[in-house]
């Protein structure tokens, strides 16, 4: 085929085995594995086909000056190959060829050592020799593994790999007697593009492997190392709370303008206090001058003038009451209330020292209706012939409720009858923009904050619009769109706020660890799916700091189903194989493992477990399927803080099902 992705290693092998299914049973074949990411692949295919397994060691003999060309090879079984042409072409003395041999020599002679713990090199003269490695580029050590196994006589040579150029499988092919290519992509960049988990393959794993396909060979035993659990806890940083020392997370962010904390739900008290504090430490002590979460823009807006004091809403509560639509308790909740209270009361305190003050701003897009409502009103008021223009333009949506489903459904259906409203709204932030000037000259700042908020209405609109489409056609491109549009926000506000403080700002975020996480460390890579976390890292390289919140058990706010009551549900102890149940095995009940002071950590967390992600909707007897996903942790995140039991978030208005809650499964053991 050509193009395929595989899961890792592991896979890909079961993908080759297929490939070579005519060798199984035969007597006469081996298979040897390239060291050290060919050994996992080859151990599938010798599994598969009932051959035995064993290594072949071959290390490049480099040009001294210029390693990345290669004078030869030496490899197992004493053998060296060199390429005449190189040796010749830049006159390499032989003193340095014997250099090179020597040194190169010893390290393959300690992998040997290391890989067969005692056992001697196999036998392959007359043998059917499958080579295989976890791909190939230029395929030149490939070349030198075969030229070496050549000189062992054996009957006949396969290159087997999960992954190459074509060109590569065809250059091959005329020098051994089959070369079998389970993907060819084009064009080709690397290996590790052919795979969504390409974590470095250790000395150890080869070895097991090794002992795993000959379980009767004589092995050395050896004193067992610290568990996984252990490596986390002896490099783990205390908490409190889910909160680190100020030290600690001060060290963390450091120089980042782009702070974004996450959350392994949508409804957990511990997560949402633990951010407002360090948000908090973060705009008292480093200058940051914003929250930007995963909120619609015109409700979280409302939040913002209250908290600049500039808005109609006396309490902080009342601030909060845009948050109407489902899931209310995402906002409307006790801990996001305290924090709102909190930032009025700092930014009173700095009074009319406007780079001491912090604004709240939502990132989001579900608010069609509210922020065409949002344009109108602003134009009201400076530019009422605008605003009837505006009023015109918006028309085509008048029809379509602005309930859940009228938003989500509705509004799709009349962007399926036509490009007219497209045009409309496209029209209608053209239109604001070209009388941006005339709008901020009235008023000074105030006004420069209004129209600011006006044109990310327009934009959310339009940004609406195509994601409501979207869905409504089945396109798995939705959730890509408005993750981007969270970033295309974000980075315009960064850059307004830049603008009128004269300094490049400071934003935390808030969002769901599924967004603040890097997709390219997760299984929803391999749907094409992207992440604000990527798209951050990508638009600013090093100014930024993701960090995840997860949790082992306790309770959590969610719903059964979109549009249905909070309620307060039981969240099951994580279920094997997951970064949770590692967590919770460390035995504390909270820290916080930051990978770049965390290296054994960061090893350990480089490997795909899986991952508890609840969002709104949390679905215990499906939890697997539900709830999980794979994820590299140590690459998804810069950090992780885990609070190993957590209770539910406190919505503003109690149902009668979260005040009765739900009794754990265990009732009454665990009492």
């Amino acid at each position: 085929m050509p193009d395929r992705l595989f899961r890792d290693r592991r896979d890909a092998g079961g993908a080759l085995a297929g490939l070579l299914d005519r060798y199984r049973g035969r007597p006469d074949v081996i298979v040897l594995g390239l060291p050290r990411g060919g050994v996992p692949v080859a151990y599938e295919v010798a599994t598969a086909l009932g051959a035995p397994l064993d290594v072949f060691v071959v290390r490049k003999l480099g040009v001294p000056g210029r390693e990345e060309v290669a004078l030869g090879a030496v490899a197992s079984g004493d053998v060296v190959v060199l390429n005449d042409d190189v040796v010749r072409g830049l006159r390499i003395p032989s003193e340095v060829i014997q250099q090179a041999v020597e040194r190169e020599g010893r390290e393959l002679s300690r992998r040997e050592q290391a890989y067969r713990e005692g056992r001697p090199m196999p036998d392959l003269t007359g043998k059917t020799v499958i080579v295989i490695d976890d791909g190939l580029a230029t395929g030149a050590s490939m070349r030198a593994a075969i030229q070496a196994l050549r000189q062992h006589e054996p009957a006949r040579v396969v290159v087997a790999v999960p992954a190459a150029p074509e060109s590569t499988c065809r250059e091959l092919a005329g020098v051994v007697d089959e070369v079998v290519c389970a993907t060819t992509p084009s064009p080709f960049f690397a290996v590790g593009e052919s795979y969504w988990d390409f974590t470095q393959t250790t000395d150890e794993e080869v070895r097991n492997l090794l002992r795993a396909a000959a379980p009767a060979a004589p092995a050395m035993t050896q004193a067992p190392g610290p568990t996984e659990a252990a490596v986390i806890r002896s490099e783990a940083a205390t908490v409190e709370h889910g909160v680190p020392l100020d030290e600690t997370w001060f060290d963390l962010v450091g120089d980042a303008h782009f702070v974004l904390i996450g959350e392994g739900s949508h409804g957990t008290h511990e997560f949402y206090a633990a951010r407002a504090v360090m948000t908090q430490r973060l705009i008292e002590e480093k200058g940051f001058c914003a929250v930007a979460v995963e909120a619609d823009w015109p409700d979280a807006y409302r939040v913002n003038r209250y908290v600049r004091g500039r808005g109609d809403d006396q309490t902080a509560e009342e601030s909060l009451r845009g948050f109407e639509r489902f899931p209310t308790w995402m906002w409307r909740n006790a801990a996001v209330l305290d924090f709102v209270g909190w930032l009025r009361e700092h930014n009173d305190r700095s009074g009319d020292r406007e780079p001491a003050t912090a604004g709240f701003y939502g990132l989001d897009l579900y608010s069609l209706y509210r922020s065409m409502e949002e344009v109108v009103s602003y134009l009201d008021r400076v530019d009422p012939d605008a605003a009837a223009r505006a009023r015109k333009r918006y028309a085509c949506f008048d029809h379509f409720s602005d309930s859940a489903d009228g938003q989500a459904y509705g509004f799709a259906a009349a962007f399926g009858a036509g490009e007219t409203c497209e045009e409309e709204v496209v029209e209608q932030l053209v239109d604001l923009q070209s009388n941006a000037l005339e709008y901020v000259r009235r008023d000074g700042m105030i006004a420069e904050d209004e129209l600011f908020y006006a044109e990310r209405n327009a934009k959310t609109t339009i940004a609406a619009a195509e994601y409501y489409r979207s869905i409504f056609n089945g396109r798995t491109s939705s959730w890509n769109l408005r993750d981007r549009h969270m970033v295309d926000t974000l980075d315009a506000l960064a850059e307004h706020l830049g603008r009128q403080r004269g300094e490049a700002a400071r934003i935390v975020v808030w969002a769901h660890n599924s967004h603040v996480g890097d997709a390219r460390s997760t299984e929803v890579a391999l749907r094409g799916e992207l992440t604000v976390g990527e798209l951050v890292r990508q638009n600013h390289p090093g100014d930024s700091r993701l960090v995840g919140l997860t949790t082992y058990t306790g309770t959590v706010t969610a719903a059964d189903d979109w549009g249905g009551s909070a309620e307060r549900k039981w969240v099951r102890p994580a279920i094997p194989d997951s970064i949770e149940e590692l967590f919770h095995e460390t035995g504390e009940k909270g820290f916080l493992v930051s990978f770049g002071v965390a290296p054994r950590s960061a090893e350990v967390l480089r490997s795909a477990r899986l991952e508890r992600a609840i969002g709104v909707i949390y679905r215990p007897e499906t939890e697997r399927a539900s709830h999980y996903l794979r994820a590299r942790v140590s690459d998804q995140f810069d950090a992780v803080i885990h609070i190993d039991e957590t209770r539910a978030v406190e919505p503003l208005e109690r149902t009668a099902g979260w005040e009765r809650g739900e009794v754990p499964e265990t009732y009454p053991f665990t009492v």
